[in-house]
């Protein structure tokens, strides 16, 4: 039976950085994942291979459209679907490849198979083939994700009505696409189809969209959408779905009550969200509890309620993204090790890889009236912006919000393009607790997108000099 100081459940984001620091502090370390391949979702069916397709979207709608008749470059492109979602597989095998060799480089035993805890100290681990290992281990870390949450009444089939793993792999460019939730994952999925050519209609039960994001941010959000030719149903609860074999016939009503509205599309994408991965693991046998979403808590500082064994990424609380998860590795293991681990949950910032992208961080307006505090906004567009002006893409804008007194940032909300990139200079600032003036006064290349950052931070003491 192996020994082991930590064994990890979970081959994602949080289970392989947790498995690189484990090597790093010299514990020995085994990682157990059942998918075949590690990386976790992010790697094999979420972050990567939805950012490759966006990404080749992108460059197809460009050359398709009427941006690169107004550069002076004229072609007449032709789209090669299954080659687009052969180089999307390619960067994934390459991805998960690379991740294999970092539990090599820094010693950490590989272990395939699906994980189960059997008590405390053991993990049973069953391959493929049925056959069963044990580990014995000092500590054992869950880090077992989550997976997409169904809808009642809809019946995810992955032919005509797909989750998000189905809709990154389409064999064909829907001529109607439906898109049940409209958050982070529907909307970019959407895009990456409505820019192949499908006609995208967005259906949410909530009144806007994106909820939990700045309300004026996701406005300005939803604008630049309608203008790509999105369309949103909002305040609609879908209440039933019909699949044929060659289209799904969609219901749904105004929450608010009225007649209900029956659409015809091609394919539907059920994308309402992520739940826990908890099923199977043992959890009884050490006397660990989930809660009515599935979600493990624990003490603050990784700890579930049974000894030597902790929980980070999307099985507990907190946001279900892959750099939340990569942080909470990092301080998990660094706290079995003896060190003091810490993760800044005020300072995790959220990208949504559309075009234009949008990035945020900290706290909202809405949540800022909420806890009484009182704040100052400086706000800037990428209209007025140099080079966002000479590369056509300027849309939207920068919001930062701070603190009337003591002039540090807050919270900071952008819509524009490559924001997903430059957020992070606002989650170093306010790591440091920076005040506005800090950005404002900081001097930033020109001509660059990044300078919107600067005049935003201008705009809160009302000394913008570009707009």
């Amino acid at each position: 039976m192996a020994q082991y100081d930590v064994v990890i459940i979970g081959g994602g984001p949080g289970g392989y950085n947790a498995a690189v620091r484990a090597g790093q502090l010299g514990l020995k370390a085994a990682i157990v994942e059942g998918r075949g391949v590690l990386g976790g979702t992010c790697l094999n069916v979420g972050c990567m291979p939805s950012k490759a397709l966006l990404h080749a979207s992108e460059l197809y709608e460009h050359a398709a459209g009427a941006e690169f008749k107004t550069l002076g470059i004229e072609v007449a492109p032709k789209l090669n679907l299954p080659q687009m979602m052969q180089q999307k597989q390619d960067s994934v095998n390459a991805l998960t490849k690379g991740v294999e060799f970092l539990m090599k480089k820094n010693k950490v035993d590989y272990v395939k198979g699906w994980g189960r805890i059997d008590g405390p100290g053991k993990v049973v681990v069953k391959a493929d083939d049925g056959a069963e290992t044990t580990l014995e281990t000092k500590n054992i870390v869950i880090a077992t994700g989550s997976e997409p949450t169904p809808l009642p009444g809809v019946t995810v089939d992955n032919k005509r009505i797909v989750d998000s793993t189905g809709a990154l792999s389409l064999p064909e460019v829907p001529k109607r696409l439906v898109v049940i939730g409209a958050g982070v994952i529907g909307l970019e999925l959407g895009s990456v189809w409505r820019r192949l050519g499908a006609e995208v209609t967005v259906v949410e039960y909530l009144d806007r969209i994106c909820p939990g994001m700045d309300e004026e941010t996701a406005k300005v959000f939803q604008k630049a959408l309608t203008k790509q030719g999105f369309s949103f149903k909002l305040g609609a609860k879908v209440t039933g779905a019909k699949a044929t074999p060659k289209a799904v016939e969609l219901t749904f009503e105004p929450v608010a009550g009225g007649a209900a509205e029956t659409v015809t599309a091609d394919y539907v994408l059920v994308a309402i969200g992520r739940r826990p991965y908890t099923q199977g693991l043992g959890l009884e046998t050490v006397g660990v509890q989930t809660d009515k979403r599935g979600m493990i808590s624990h003490d603050g500082h990784y700890k579930t309620g049974a000894a030597g064994v902790w929980v980070i990424g999307d099985v507990t609380s907190g946001p279900m993204l892959a750099h939340k998860a990569e942080d909470e590795a990092v301080a998990c293991i660094e706290l079995i090790a003896g060190k003091a681990g810490h993760v800044n949950y005020g300072i995790i910032p959220g990208v949504i890889y559309t075009a234009p992208e949008v990035a945020t961080v900290g706290k909202t307006e809405e949540e800022l009236k909420a806890e009484g505090v009182a704040y100052k906004v400086g706000k800037f567009p990428f209209l007025a912006n140099s080079r966002a002006k000479i590369n056509h893409e300027t849309e939207g804008q920068v919001k930062v919000l701070a603190d009337a007194k003591t002039d540090r940032i807050l919270g900071v909300h952008m819509v524009g393009p490559n924001v997903g990139d430059m957020i992070a200079e606002y989650c170093v600032a306010m790591e440091f607790s920076a005040a506005s003036e800090d950005v404002a006064r900081t001097c930033h290349p020109h001509p660059t997108r990044s300078e919107a950052l600067r005049q935003a931070a201008m705009a809160v003491e009302g000394w913008t000099m570009q707009a």
